[in-house]
């Protein structure tokens, strides 16, 4: 290598950056063994902002534009070089670019259930997820409290920091809003903005700004859910008699369908059904009593039973008294005009 192109290389003229990918934060530009020209020029395009660090302390912050760096575009460093007295040397300082456009689609979640206190369901495990950007604001404070002296530092550096601060607040969001469960996961918007509002002073102590929040989804574990389903269905059939109405016409193309005894079967066990359910709709109502007959009479025998005669007819009778069955052949009392058992009539 020639002794010129050695020495042209210790001084640097131009200074700017490209950013060649994204997620990245803040870059370091290459100084090693090299020194700025006076009166070289730096570049800070749009969605950028450059720092100057002279001896561990920053200098300068220059946002977007065309420099030239002497004495009037960096007083504060001229302060520090003395370079009042128009010294116009070569000069050993770290430049910084920060990438100041907005980090989209930031995505943000609770790995575990959070433990709030509900109105209505009483301590809840809540999940909830979404989506949020951010933007450098202040490259000073995001210098000397995130990026620090890293040659590169990017979004994936800060994401686990940042969403553990997002589900912190979100805890305490939830605690301080007394808002049920289900009016959270109705107005997610309204919820959302209450987040960002707890967010944004902490992203501002970072350097960042938090321009979106978005609640995308609330939910309870899945045990939690079904016991919740199960609620919003006992809600959902209210009146118990309607619901089994409902079943019971909703069956009856099925009975129709089938041939012959299978249908009438399906319709006696429906209608069975109907009245069962009657009955309990009735008994719920009464504070689970059976229901009465009119002038408070027990309830008739079912129909086709066997009547139970009193002195001994149908009934059990003295030994040596009785006689057999002419149907089913069971014994039974000498003197009953029916079978208690199958209900036959006797000669």
């Amino acid at each position: 290598m020639a002794l010129k192109d050695f020495l042209k290389k210790q001084f640097i003229d131009v200074i700017h950056w490209v950013e060649p990918e994204d997620g990245v934060l803040a870059w370091r530009y290459p100084m090693q063994d090299m020194e700025i020209q006076y009166g070289a020029k730096l570049t800070v395009r749009e969605s950028q902002m450059a720092v100057f660090v002279n001896e561990g302390r920053i200098a300068d912050v220059l946002a977007p534009g065309l420099y030239t760096l002497n004495t009037n575009t960096l007083p504060l460093l001229t302060n520090l070089m003395n370079w009042d007295k128009l010294f116009q040397s070569p000069f050993k300082s770290d430049v910084y670019f920060f990438s100041t456009r907005l980090q989209t689609n930031q995505r943000w979640g609770t790995p575990n259930p959070v433990t709030i206190r509900d109105k209505e369901f009483g301590a809840v495990r809540l999940r909830a997820f979404g989506i949020y950007s951010h933007r450098i604001a202040d490259a000073r404070t995001f210098h000397a409290k995130i990026s620090g002296t890293r040659d590169l530092y990017r979004v994936a550096d800060l994401e686990g920091h940042l969403r553990n601060i997002i589900i912190g607040q979100m805890s305490d969001t939830f605690a301080e809003s007394n808002v049920p469960f289900l009016d959270m996961a109705a107005n997610q918007i309204e919820l959302s903005q209450r987040i960002a509002e707890h967010l944004r002073p902490v992203f501002s102590d970072l350097g960042l700004l938090l321009d979106t929040f978005i609640v995308e989804n609330l939910s309870l574990p899945e045990e939690l859910q079904k016991r919740l389903d199960e609620r919003i269905g006992m809600t959902m059939v209210g009146d118990m008699n309607r619901y089994t109405q409902f079943q019971v016409a909703q069956s009856m193309p099925i009975a129709a369908a089938n041939e012959g005894g299978g249908a009438a079967g399906i319709g006696v066990g429906l209608g069975a059904g109907m009245v069962m359910a009657q009955q309990m709709g009735k008994m719920f109502q009464q504070g689970g009593q059976p229901p009465e007959t009119p002038g408070g009479a027990p309830p008739a025998a079912p129909a086709g039973g066997a009547p139970q005669p009193a002195g001994g007819e149908g009934g059990a009778a003295p030994a040596g008294e009785t006689k057999f069955c002419m149907e089913c052949g069971k014994p039974i009392a000498k003197r009953a005009k029916f079978c208690p058992e199958c209900g036959a009539a006797q000669g």
